[in-house]
């Protein structure tokens, strides 16, 4: 069967897209669609495009084309098309394919598309059943809606780096964009409730995603510990307010993890060091108690985990069933075993022809085999094609 066909048998085949946006959040969520068979279509700026596309790292082929692998990560299996918003005939063209689609994803400012005409209440008179999700830093609406937002500036307003790094040192961002991948699988999550909802009914829907609503929504044990105590959470590092010995420990060489979540797992790791005394110690005798004196106890346990190597530790935590780990780096755990058993590291070739790698979409279902049936396009590559494809017509020549 060839990659066509298999593309047709996928989950989301035959749903079509319009992604307007750039960067990262709007451009994650259409990735997500797209890699389960959607037609996502890229609308970008006939100079420039997505400002993506212009991220190192940058990988140049013989004859100087260069192709930015950020833009690659997130826009394989997709296609380009360019548009023109200051052309009135181009913008018609755009409003033609909106008939025709079933989900318009954009990730402008508020209120930037709907000067343009674009926005959910232009576009559901064109097409009743449409799916529109706007994804922003704030939300449409409110008091901050109308500020600039970026994955750092979000991550700061929405608590997130108050419980981020440790207690009492300078802010840490998360090292992930959190804010717009987050804010990327709600909209991507809440976009096909609603397109179930829109086969049924026949009625389209705004969806409104913001990545300051998506950080709180992970942070759910964070916002409930406030709701239940009136205490703001703290920064603990790679610790745990509620489970100890649960954290980071070094080794005589290098540092490693443990998480041991509950009683049983606590006497295996006192019995792993020689200090079965210390279960009987009332500072750690249930999970709260150990919890409330964790600084203490981290302490003990550092003194005889610095005694042997990380490796030792980890095998010995192995053996006894304590979930523990080494800490990786990307490209460490890029060429583990377990990330090779997946099949979650792909072959990649670029408009440019340089071949390189990419991470799989990372859930395994029955009936559905990942595949790159679509290489990340060039800027407009495909304008012509969508034009006969959705609309049944040229728009050159």
């Amino acid at each position: 069967m060839n990659k066509i066909d298999k593309r047709k048998m996928m989950p989301l085949s035959g749903v079509k897209v319009l992604e307007i946006g750039q960067i990262a959040a709007g451009p994650f969520t259409g990735s997500l669609l797209a890699d389960l068979g959607a037609d996502v279509v890229k609308v970008e700026r006939p100079t420039g495009g997505d400002a993506l596309r212009h991220w190192p790292p940058l990988s140049e082929s013989d004859d100087g084309e260069a192709f930015s692998e950020n833009f690659a990560s997130l826009n394989r299996n997709k296609r380009s098309i360019v548009i023109d918003f200051k052309n009135s005939k181009e913008l018609t063209h755009l409003k033609e394919l909106v008939r025709v689609c079933d989900v318009v994803l954009e990730n402008f400012r508020p209120g930037v598309l709907p000067r343009l005409g674009l926005g959910y209440e232009d576009l559901i008179k064109l097409n009743s059943k449409l799916v529109y999700c706007s994804i922003s830093g704030f939300g449409q609406t409110g008091p901050n809606s109308e500020k600039g937002a970026f994955d750092v500036t979000v991550q700061g307003f929405s608590g997130m780096m108050s419980v981020t790094g440790e207690q009492g040192s300078s802010p840490v961002k998360n090292g992930v964009p959190v804010g717009d991948f987050c804010a990327g699988l709600y909209a991507g999550y809440t976009i096909l409730a609603r397109l179930i909802q829109a086969k049924e009914t026949g009625c389209g829907a705004h969806i409104d995603c913001s990545m300051l609503g998506s950080l709180m929504g992970v942070s759910a044990l964070q916002t409930s510990e406030f709701f239940g105590t009136g205490k703001a959470p703290q920064a603990l590092g790679s610790a745990h307010p509620r489970n100890a010995p649960y954290q980071a420990f070094r080794g005589s060489d290098e540092y490693f993890i443990i998480a041991a979540g509950n009683d049983h797992l606590w006497v295996e790791v006192a019995a792993a060091i020689g200090l079965e005394e210390l279960t009987k110690d009332p500072r750690f005798l249930t999970q709260v108690l150990r919890a409330e004196n964790q600084k203490v106890l981290a302490d003990i346990l550092q003194k005889e985990f610095e005694k042997q190597t990380a490796e030792y530790w980890l095998i010995e935590m192995d053996r006894r069933g304590v979930p523990c780990s080494e800490i990786n780096s990307y490209p460490e755990v890029l060429r583990s075993d377990q990330v090779k058993h997946m099949g979650l590291v792909r072959d990649l070739r670029l408009p440019n022809g340089i071949q390189t790698q990419t991470l799989a979409f990372p859930v395994s279902m029955t009936d559905y085999e990942f595949n790159i049936y679509r290489a990340p396009p060039g800027l407009g590559e495909h304008s012509d094609q969508v034009a006969s494809d959705w609309l049944g017509k040229k728009i050159k020549g």
